[in-house]
């Protein structure tokens, strides 16, 4: 198929995808920015801004331990450069988990970096960056996270494009034992967000403003050491199980192929002695 052919029928799919809204009043808690974030519309719309002094972020109000994420972002538009989204799940604590969604800015007219990485027992340095086949500023886009005892898939308006799958069998740890609270902040990180910090943030440009909504968590909830998982249908549970189907896979190809611009495991230079064993099964 033929790249243009591919992108409309990923427009027509995304169509399809149907995102039930969460409430931020209920769900989230501003954590820091002195006013910077803002929750709207009778909780179902926030903003967070920064600008020379702060920027600004936002918590869960619940741990997580597996489900299916989905938040819908519109990035900062215009000269973004040295600004960084970021949207993650994490625990706390030298071992923690962490899976990142990082929104690198750039000037006006250069595509947005969207940085991905996973944290397991503290352990990092997984990074995998793409562009994207639209821009990220001019309308909402869905960014999910499917975390089960499997694997875990990033996805884009429901096109997946990163995979992590569970191969404790080859000795690498995977996120399954530590329950994690969804965060998102907008940030100053100009000393390498853009071209590896030459790209300095515009002050006269600020306040940078990115905006969410359409929270969605189909997940089992963590408080004490203990794991609550929503009791429904079959269907409604089923990302419990879920993986990669064909389509899926060659989805992730066809992102992997035309916008992947950096893999760890492809850094030779990085990894002389040889890449992580959960490269083997990238």
């Amino acid at each position: 198929m033929t790249k243009i052919f591919l992108v409309l029928v990923l427009l027509v799919f995304n169509v399809l995808v149907a995102t039930s809204a969460g409430n931020f009043n209920q769900d989230f808690d501003i954590t820091w920015g002195d006013g910077r974030a803002k929750i709207l519309d009778n909780g179902q719309s926030l903003t967070l801004s920064l600008d020379k002094t702060s920027g600004s972020g936002f918590q869960s109000k619940n741990q997580y331990l597996f489900g299916k994420i989905d938040m819908q972002i519109k990035l900062v538009p215009g000269n973004s450069a040295g600004t960084v989204t970021a949207y993650y799940l994490s625990s706390l604590g030298s071992t923690h988990d962490e899976i990142d969604f990082e929104f690198l800015g750039n000037l006006s007219g250069d595509p947005y970096i969207l940085h991905t990485n996973i944290f397991t027992q503290g352990k990092g340095n997984r990074e995998q960056q793409f562009y994207l086949w639209f821009d990220p500023t001019k309308d909402f886009h869905t960014y999910s996270i499917l975390w089960n005892p499997q694997t875990i898939i990033f996805s884009v308006d429901g096109t997946p494009i990163r995979e992590f799958k569970n191969l404790e069998s080859k000795g690498v740890s995977f996120p399954k034992d530590q329950g994690m609270w969804i965060y998102s902040s907008l940030w100053n990180a100009d000393d390498w967000a853009t071209r590896g910090g030459l790209v300095k943030t515009d002050w006269s440009k600020a306040p940078f403003t990115a905006s969410y909504r359409n929270f969605n968590a189909q997940a089992c909830t963590w408080s004490s050491g203990t794991s609550r998982c929503p009791s429904k249908s079959p269907n409604e549970s089923s990302w419990l199980t879920q993986s990669l189907d064909s389509t899926g896979q060659e989805r992730i190809k066809w992102v992997q192929k035309n916008y992947m611009i950096y893999n760890y495991c492809r850094d030779t230079k990085r990894f002389p002695q040889g890449f992580p064993p959960e490269c083997s099964a990238a």
